[in-house]
């Protein structure tokens, strides 16, 4: 799935350069789940947003199922991220205005699809497999952490993407509702698909096969 060759992240702050990323060598499999711990600054956000396509490497090499990333222009990125990435963050990012239904259906509009009565069916059937179908027509004011979580994961899901990125996505809720979540995604790993999650919290990165710990930009260890 993942391969990273070497993979190196400079950013230039004027004259200063800042290494977030040094020398990141990882395979990640097909329907792995893996969790990246590590301190603020270690690295994990710039590789998760590397691995997302929402961001370049500096130097080295990154394969997503076997297409050489780092070699794509902006266009070529954006399909990638559209077609086989789906994102679920620690804030959720739902539209405020709009129903549960209609955030779950947005990536649709925005890859141009037409097909508004087979878009809205698939927006629901996702919302029915994350078990929130029932606030489908509540908007996130009226929703739990958790609810929102639930349909942002839906939302991810929405172009059957083969991995999911989720950062920090239990950092906003209870421990009950942490671990509801991460059956989830535990679930979605049963059905092949790749999870890669950032994560502060030992217990929810002790749900992955193995935990990439990270330090100063480098791989500390994998365990």
């Amino acid at each position: 799935m993942f391969q990273l060759d070497n993979l190196t992240k400079i950013y230039k702050m004027g004259r200063t350069e800042v290494v977030a990323l040094q020398n990141i060598n990882l395979d990640i499999g097909q329907g792995e789940m893996v969790s990246v711990i590590g301190p603020s600054g270690s690295g994990k956000s710039t590789l998760m947003n590397i691995l997302g396509c929402l961001d370049t490497l500096t130097s080295g090499k990154y394969f997503l199922e076997g297409i050489d990333v780092s070699s794509l222009n902006d266009d070529q990125l954006a399909e990638i991220r559209n077609g086989k990435v789906g994102f679920v963050f620690q804030s959720f990012n739902l539209l405020p205005k709009i129903t549960a239904l209609d955030n779950v259906e947005m990536p649709l509009i925005y890859s141009h699809s037409s097909r508004r009565r087979e878009n809205r069916e698939k927006a629901l059937h996702n919302l029915e497999a994350v078990g929130i179908a029932h606030r489908a027509h509540h908007k996130p004011s009226e929703m739990s952490g958790g609810e929102q979580q639930r349909v942002a994961i839906a939302r991810a899901l929405i172009n059957n993407p083969s991995v999911i990125l989720a950062d920090e996505p239990t950092g906003n809720l209870d421990s009950k509702t942490s671990k509801e979540i991460m059956f989830i995604f535990q679930q979605l790993q049963q059905k092949g698909i790749t999870i890669v999650l950032v994560t502060h919290e030992v217990a929810i990165a002790a749900y992955a096969q193995r935990t990439i710990n990270m330090r100063d930009g480098q791989i500390e260890k994998i365990s």
